[in-house]
C-alpha cells in the first residue's frame, strides 16, 4: 500500500506527517519552511508512494476560517495540479497545537525544547493524520 502524508500548513513552517505502508500508524516527519514544502513534497514522492493527502483545516470556534486558509487553497491548487494521482483530504485542526503541546510535555520533553514551534507543528500533523485515520 501506499503512505498518506498530512500538514499542519502554516505561513512560516509547515508540519509533515506520515504513515507506515499500511496506514495504520501516524508518525512526524519533520517541520519544514513552508517556502520550501513542495520541493520537499515532490522529493518525498519521488522515494516514496503516497496515494493521499491530508491538510489541516484551520476553523475557528465560532466557524470562520483562519486567514492561512487562502493560502492553503493556493497550495492545494498547485499540489493537485503536479500530482494529479494523489487524492486530497481536509481535516478538522481545531485544538491540534494544544494537543501537541500536551503530547511533548506528557512526553517528558523539556520546556525549552517545547519551546521551539517545529517540534509543535510536525506533532500537529501527526495528530491531524491520527484523526484522519481514525475514520477511515
Amino acid at each position: 500500500m501506499a503512505r498518506i502524508l498530512a500538514l499542519d500548513y502554516g505561513g512560516k513552517r509547515t508540519g509533515v506527517a506520515t504513515t507506515d505502508e499500511m496506514q495504520l500508524i501516524a508518525s512526524p516527519i519533520d517541520t519544514i519552511e513552508t517556502n520550501k514544502l513542495m520541493d520537499f513534497l515532490t522529493q518525498y514522492i519521488a522515494q516514496e508512494k503516497v496515494s493521499d493527502l491530508v491538510i489541516g483545516f484551520p476553523q475557528k470556534l465560532n466557524g470562520e476560517l483562519n486567514d492561512i486558509e487562502k493560502e492553503i487553497l493556493e497550495f492545494i491548487k498547485k499540489f493537485s495540479q503536479k500530482f494529479p494521482n494523489i487524492t486530497i483530504h481536509r481535516e478538522n485542526e481545531m485544538f491540534t497545537s494544544k494537543m501537541a503541546s500536551q503530547a511533548l510535555i506528557s512526553g517528558g520533553m523539556k520546556k525549552k525544547k517545547r519551546q521551539e514551534k517545529g517540534s509543535l507543528d510536525k506533532i500537529s500533523a501527526t495528530i491531524i493524520l491520527q484523526s484522519f485515520l481514525s475514520r477511515k
